[in-house]
């Protein structure tokens, strides 16, 4: 490749990084802008991982060692489709790649969502890594609690509600988080899992992870704790299901202890409706039974669950953005091999995508990254045809962006923030306290 290449990466989580990453690496020439309608980096790894994980650091430091980069800058604080569209982006870029991940709660279709007390679980995740776009409280009055899924997303939110404040004081919660779990009442959460435990797809690490507090004790009933010859034979292909397995039996067998609190595991249990007048008063669920391919069906017997509030955990879902296809079945951007596909089937010059929005909510990082490049392989085999952006100078964006009174905010203003975070945790002996504010965000990373 010849020409010099200006790309615009939209969305800051590790598949726009890694774009930004393999673009910059495939070529000395290239030079890409990273944008984000938030004010900081890193999306769902900032916003969206429950803040006990003790691998976060390892990521974010990975991500970090990326936007590092001199060719490549961050723009923070620019949302697309408002402050910079489609047509604009095509005057400043010779190519944009679309990484807006997913971060909306995938709809549970059953009697009684909606009622007062049911949530989803990528809002609760929200509240309590403190994004600024959600409100600064959450009712945590329930005393008994539903859960409902069996991915990490599930078991990132039944470990939040039954861990106590205080343990996770040596993380990055914010205060506000931290005083409304404080009084928190919970004692009981339940976790509920339409299939058997050779199907949960959650990891081995995130599992282990639910039985660490010393206030916690995980509970595996042995209703529907069953194994078919599809779960027998996921056992044998695959070795992180074989090791969910074992803890989980390990758990199922040991002696109960005396703990303040207790963290329920039900397998082959589907929710079919939440219960209450006014309020969420209980969840029905509908025992299932292994079909001997690993999957299920229900068996017509039903039961009543005395719960206060239930959180959905069954996925999450992309949002459809200005002048894109989107299949909304899918929840993703027609494509391929990451070039956009108009509704034709032919691919809009310039435009490409990666990581959830195009493939869909599933798999880990290491996806991710492999994601991406073969959506940068398809960028930099079309670089010779791609038309050139007429206004080349990256001074040109940051002007349109000025003229339109958008405050964004920059690499070095991210540094200023996360340097101010960690400062506000050391009289407290915490790692940091994160600002939650969107305006003092602002503030902060522009030096006001």
């Amino acid at each position: 490749m010849d020409r010099p290449l200006r790309i615009a990466v939209i969305g800051t989580g590790p598949a726009g990084i890694y774009a930004a990453d393999h673009l910059t690496k495939a070529s000395e020439t290239v030079t890409v802008d990273v944008l984000d309608r938030l004010p900081t980096p890193y999306g769902l790894i900032r916003y969206g991982v429950a803040p006990d994980h003790p691998r976060i650091k390892e990521v974010v430091n990975a991500l970090f060692r990326v936007l590092d980069n001199p060719r490549i800058r961050f723009l923070g604080n620019v949302e697309y489709g408002v402050d910079v569209k489609q047509e604009e982006l095509s005057r400043f870029y010779d190519a944009t790649i679309i990484a807006t991940g997913a971060e909306k709660d995938r709809p549970l279709d059953i009697p009684g969502v909606d009622l007062p007390g049911s949530f989803g679980g990528a809002d609760f995740a929200a509240w309590y890594n403190g994004h600024p776009d959600v409100p600064r409280d959450w009712p945590l009055t329930a005393g008994k609690v539903a859960v409902i899924g069996a991915g990490n997303v599930a078991v990132d939110v039944a470990r939040i509600l039954a861990k106590t404040a205080e343990e996770l004081l040596e993380t990055e919660i914010p205060d506000n988080v931290h005083r409304h779990l404080a009084a928190s009442p919970v004692t009981d959460v339940h976790v509920f899992s339409r299939r058997g435990p050779a199907q949960v797809k959650f990891t081995p690490q995130e599992l282990r992870e639910l039985d660490v507090s010393p206030d916690v004790e995980v509970v595996v009933h042995p209703e529907g704790f069953e194994f078919d010859e599809g779960s027998l034979a996921a056992m044998r292909a695959t070795r992180h299901v074989k090791m969910c397995v074992d803890i989980l039996q390990n758990w199922a067998v040991r002696e109960p202890r005396d703990r303040a609190r207790r963290l329920h595991l039900h397998f082959l249990q589907a929710p079919v409706a939440v219960l209450g007048d006014g309020k969420v008063e209980g969840l029905r669920t509908e025992t299932q039974e292994l079909t001997g391919d690993g999957w299920v069906r229900g068996t017509g017997e039903f039961t009543d669950w005395d719960v206060q509030a239930v959180y959905r955990a069954v996925g999450y879902l992309s949002q459809a953005l200005p002048d894109l296809p989107f299949d909304n079945a899918t929840g993703t951007i027609p494509h391929l091999a990451g070039r956009v596909l108009d509704l034709d089937g032919e691919h809009i010059p310039g435009m490409y995508v990666t990581g959830w929005i195009k493939r869909g909510p599933v798999g880990l990082i290491g996806h991710t990254k492999g994601d991406a490049g073969e959506t940068v392989r398809s960028l930099l085999e079309d670089a010779a045809g791609l038309p050139a952006a007429p206004e080349r100078d990256p001074d040109a964006v940051l002007e349109h962006l000025h003229r339109g009174g958008v405050r964004h905010t920059t690499w070095a203003g991210w540094q200023r923030l996360d340097a101010h975070e960690i400062a506000l945790g050391v009289p407290h002996d915490r790692k940091r306290v994160k600002v939650v504010d969107r305006q003092a965000l602002i503030d902060i990373a522009r030096g006001a």
